[in-house]
């Protein structure tokens, strides 16, 4: 029997703490694909977008649905929206205008030259953590490779990586006691409203940038920061607003989504040893299977936009600004697109799944790199282990906008050397 659409609640972060209510997206995908949302005041709801086609086509028409109100559900006042605006909460040609900054450096063959270098990273952490033989492999392996190698690429020092980690979860997981100090949906968090993802931690965020900033223009190197403190849009630099929030955003986006990639891949191997035992014989499966692990995973759940006009979606009338929220989570399971869709198979093929945005100007700048992250993790990984049980519960975050996994404890036994 179907469950009635009025008991689905999306904007609830403890709808999604115990797992992905893949049921209520199912239900929502054949029954209402384009779903008035209730939420608890200050706001007022949203629409929410199922179908993998109508998700594309949102993200794709940036003239009809803008992302220059907010891309997250909370309704900003114009102040908000202007002192937390980064690149993600831009239509073009603003939106173009940073991104061109950066856009060369995340090319797949500017990627492509960090392989070596990552793979050192990937061989250094499991040489860590593998021999403890029992561990929280968030801590030990997951968390520990996508910041060394952001790291790299920013000139952060190793020594700051720490910190730099604990400031970027605090961010983006605003909605988790474990890392907020300002829960949002359960104290007043009105003084940081003009601070990214309303986060007390983007202060310190922030003056550390700033800090960084300052020695790159004494002393410039060959990284991301010295080539945003240099770097010149129609003949002026970024100002002390743009730079603060571009630099919070790519220590969260380049740390937090392939750290729970990787995370969920593991889980899913774990969860189908057919699919692992395939693909310790058939190791030329690793790019497809890391494809897999993101559609599986979808790490970041939704996206939102705001209405520009009035218009229709599937013969429903959306008014000029309402918020309608793309959710991938349930785009990559649509069986329209992806023939048994909950099945993890590491053969699927088309895979054209939406965990990096699907179209349009926003598509997912660091994709590249997070595929190679993870694929080099896991050809690093797979050949060192004979077993790896999950030992314990496993603890998600409290988020509807993060498919986060907190802590994962596992036994490992190893085959062979770690070295």
């Amino acid at each position: 029997m179907s469950v009635r659409l009025d008991e689905i609640d999306l904007s609830s972060h403890d709808a999604f703490v115990d797992e992905v209510p893949l049921w209520a997206f199912r239900e929502l995908r054949e029954r209402d694909p384009v779903h008035w949302q209730p939420e608890h005041t200050p706001n007022r709801g949203f629409w929410a977008i199922t179908r993998f086609h109508d998700i594309e086509d949102v993200l794709r028409d940036t003239k009809s649905f803008s992302s220059a109100r907010g891309i997250t559900l909370e309704e900003q006042t114009a102040e908000e929206v202007e002192a937390r605006r980064s690149m993600i909460d831009m239509d073009p040609p603003g939106h173009s205008r940073l991104r061109r900054l950066v856009s060369k450096l995340f090319t797949r063959s500017a990627v492509a030259r960090y392989e070596d270098f990552v793979r050192e990273q990937a061989r250094l952490v499991l040489h860590h953590g593998l021999p403890k033989g029992e561990f929280d492999f968030v801590e030990e392996i997951s968390r520990e490779l996508p910041i060394r190698v952001l790291a790299r690429i920013m000139g952060v020092p190793n020594q700051d990586l720490p910190m730099c980690i604990e400031l970027g979860d605090a961010m983006i997981s605003q909605a988790d006691p474990e890392y907020s100090r300002a829960v949002i949906d359960k104290e007043d968090t009105s003084e940081y409203r003009l601070l990214p993802f309303r986060s007390p931690a983007a202060v310190e965020l922030m003056a550390y940038g700033h800090g960084l900033a300052e020695q790159r223009r004494a002393e410039p190197r060959d990284d991301l920061v010295t080539q945003l403190v240099q770097a010149e849009l129609d003949g002026e630099r970024l100002s002390e607003r743009e730079f603060d929030n571009f630099f919070c955003l790519l220590i969260v986006a380049g740390n937090e989504t392939t750290r729970h990639s990787i995370t969920h891949g593991m889980r899913a191997l774990v969860d189908h040893p057919d699919q692992w035992r395939r693909l310790r014989e058939e190791p030329d499966l690793m790019p497809l299977a890391v494809e897999e692990m993101f559609r599986y995973g979808s790490t970041t759940m939704h996206f939102r936009r705001t209405a520009a006009r009035d218009l229709e979606l599937r013969g429903t009338t959306i008014r000029e600004g309402d918020k309608v929220v793309v959710w991938f989570v349930s785009g990559n399971y649509d069986e329209e697109v992806f023939p048994d869709a909950e099945r993890f198979d590491i053969r699927r093929e088309p895979n054209p799944h939406m965990t990096f945005g699907s179209g349009g100007p926003h598509v997912c700048l660091g994709a590249h790199l997070a595929r190679l992250e993870v694929r080099v993790m896991f050809e690093e990984l797979i050949p060192r282990l004979s077993r790896l049980e999950i030992t314990g519960p496993v603890e998600r975050l409290r988020s509807n906008f993060i498919n986060g996994i907190k802590h994962m404890p596992v036994r490992v036994e190893l085959a062979g050397r770690i070295g």
